[in-house]
């Protein structure tokens, strides 16, 4: 798949990131040339002498999303991976300037915002002979890779649910505002689900679930607008599919509340304001609140029967960094297929054990 005119260099955009670091750590040690990406050179010097990279490590300063396309269609990488955030934004004018160069694009949203612009560019792609990966991160391919491990060689079924229920250890220092915006897009967009295989308005906050884990301990979840949700329906073809989150808040009073301020934060003043505010809280370094991070999906067909399973992983983040790098590295080699994709439908649900997880079926 990989053009001859290429460089062969993986690119990680945003590599002075906790996860941009981890996807260059791991792609440095697979021996893969490695070009660190951002808008700090002291930042990606010291990420590429952490990352394993080495002191001639290639780097890239840029001081914008268009300087980072533009560099790209000049200099022709492989495979980016976008680990800068704000996919919404910055995921279409770098997925085209892949495919101008005739490379491949991975990124690891988790909206449904960000996912669908991605999904429109797929007959470009194909002609492209592009593959571009959107949600190459914990909660989607957790979620997709279930569901499509009880759906194969089964008819289309009736319902899906999924649940994303990641734990993750958080570093001491600010929110950040790619963090921020996300929690404010999530509240503004407000609960999304399908039915009869259109997608639809829901409560924010709906369909609370309080889970006991194939290891024993308890989480609490309830419905958000994730991109798991379109995941699941994609793999499934399902008419009736929901989504639930260990992000969300599960209260009565907080679930209460919810669809306000979602009304609130659609006022684009308001949602500005709301992210330069949480952008600088302070957070404190916390581990992880559970041993593991789950996908989780329940599937019925219209027979009445019904299957369950589960995808368990470490870390939620560092699952996510394990899983583009996989992406990364599976499309360097000529896998994958042209066109626009989550994870497993391009490479397989197997990707989700390549990058560490493992599934429980009932």
């Amino acid at each position: 798949m990989t053009s001859p005119t290429h460089t062969g260099e993986i690119w990680v955009l945003g590599a002075a990131g906790r996860i941009g670091g981890a996807v260059t750590s791991r792609l440095a040690a697979q021996g893969f040339t490695t070009v660190l990406v951002g808008r700090g050179k002291d930042g990606l010097d010291k990420a590429a002498a952490n990352s394993g990279a080495g002191k001639k490590a290639k780097i890239v300063v840029t001081a914008s999303t268009d300087d980072i396309a533009a560099e790209i269609t000049r200099q022709r990488p492989a495979v980016v991976v976008n680990a800068i955030g704000s996919f919404a934004e910055t995921a279409t004018p770098i997925a085209r300037a892949c495919m101008r160069a005739g490379g491949h694009y991975v990124d690891m949203a988790a909206d449904l915002v960000a996912l669908p612009r991605i999904f429109v560019l797929h007959d470009d792609a194909a002609a492209a002979g592009s593959t571009l990966v959107t949600g190459a991160g914990f909660g989607v391919l957790a979620a997709e890779a279930v569901v499509a491990e009880l759906c194969e060689n089964r008819p289309t079924p009736e319902r899906v649910r999924v649940d994303a229920l990641g734990s993750v250890g958080m570093s001491a220092g600010t929110m950040g505002s790619a963090f921020a915006a996300s929690i404010v897009d999530t509240l503004s967009m407000g609960g999304r689900a399908y039915e009869n295989g259109r997608l639809v308005t829901a409560r924010l906050g709906a369909d609370p679930q309080h889970l006991t884990l194939p290891d024993g301990e308890t989480v609490k979840s309830a419905g958000a607008p994730a991109g798991e949700l379109m995941a699941a329906q994609r793999v499934s073809g399902a008419g009736s599919v929901t989504v639930t989150t260990a992000l969300a808040p599960t209260s009565a009073i907080a679930r209460a509340i919810l669809p306000l301020a979602g009304k609130l934060l659609s006022i684009p003043a308001v949602q500005r304001f709301a992210v330069r505010r949480m952008a600088a809280v302070k957070v404190k370094a916390t581990p992880r609140p559970r041993r593991h991070s789950w996908g989780h999906a329940v599937v019925t067909w219209p027979d009445g029967t019904r299957r369950e399973g589960w995808l368990r992983a470490d870390d939620g983040m560092d699952y996510t960094a394990a899983v583009a790098a996989e992406t990364a590295a599976r499309l360097a080699r000529g896998q994958g297929k042209p066109g626009a994709y989550t994870p497993a439908a391009a490479l397989g649900p197997d990707l989700a054990t390549a990058a560490g997880g493992t599934f429980i079926f009932d």
